[in-house]
């Protein structure tokens, strides 16, 4: 974050709630087109949106992370309703979310944030989804995906898929909370981020603490985020393999912990085409 705020090249593709006009997020986050998501009072959806997008794009002194406020947010609201909880993950239906994933990457979207889990994945709707997320794989972009906080050891039809890197939320102590989901194809692709009691932006203008997987997905998102406002000629192969050789091995069922700064250093010394 030293070296970066972000480039408004850099798209990253918020598919989340709707986001409120807080005083403390940036100018550089607008709407994919025909997506009309406007923020109800109350709204647990828009409260989850706000909130993610705080860590990615709040002003650099605000109440939140501000990971990327020089990166451009492209919101697609996919849960614009409903009581979900900012620390849970909010479910869709495959279809909704491949539309999601489709426009974002139609939209510029180089990086995916992902934040929800997917309700009955299976036949033409979870064959869509597949098609949207090779489709990702293909133009070149990263999907991030928080892994889940129901606890459960398995994968979905979203952290199994080779294009995605789920992530995990650990403590400050640096474990694995114990709500966060755990797998064999989650260790292998994924990785830990901060995920307990993160403060970022309230839909009232203020802000509060929460934690969960969809609080640590964006910290991965953000690094990706900023290392390619670093290294913008890269692909994604390469981003790819800095967090996974900065990070080191899994164990198991839980993936490694990212490391951002140590990311950053293995890219300055990758070789280039």
């Amino acid at each position: 974050m030293d070296v970066t705020s972000g480039r408004a090249e850099v798209i990253i593709g918020l598919i989340d709630g709707p986001v409120a006009d807080h005083p403390d997020l940036t100018r550089s986050i607008r709407q994919v087109p025909g997506q009309v998501a406007a923020c109800s009072p109350g709204s647990e959806s828009c409260a989850h949106g706000t909130f993610v997008a705080g860590i990615l794009s709040a002003r650099r002194g605000a109440r939140a992370p501000a990971i990327c406020p020089g990166c451009t947010l492209l919101v697609r609201p996919i849960f614009a309703a409903g009581k979900v909880g900012v620390g849970s993950i909010p479910t869709t239906t495959s279809h909704e979310l491949a539309e999601a994933i489709v426009e974002c990457l139609e939209g510029g979207a180089r990086i995916l944030n992902v934040s929800a889990a997917v309700a009955h994945a299976h036949g033409a709707g979870a064959y869509k989804l597949t098609e949207a997320l090779d489709w990702a794989v293909r133009k070149g972009a990263v999907v991030v995906a928080a892994s889940g906080n129901q606890g459960v050891v398995g994968s979905s039809a979203i952290t199994r898929h080779r294009g995605v890197i789920p992530v995990v939320s650990y403590s400050r102590a640096g474990r694995p909370l114990s709500g966060s989901n755990l797998g064999a194809s989650i260790a292998r692709r994924g990785l830990g981020a901060p995920g307990e009691a993160i403060k970022s932006l309230a839909c009232d203008g203020g802000s509060f603490r929460s934690g969960g997987t969809s609080t640590a997905a964006p910290f991965v998102t953000g690094t990706i985020a900023l290392i390619w406002s670093v290294f913008p000629a890269v692909p994604a192969a390469s981003i790819r393999l800095a967090l996974a050789t900065s990070a080191g091995r899994s164990r198991g069922v839980v993936p490694p912990l990212l490391n951002a700064w140590s990311a950053y250093q293995v890219m300055t010394v990758m070789p280039r085409r």
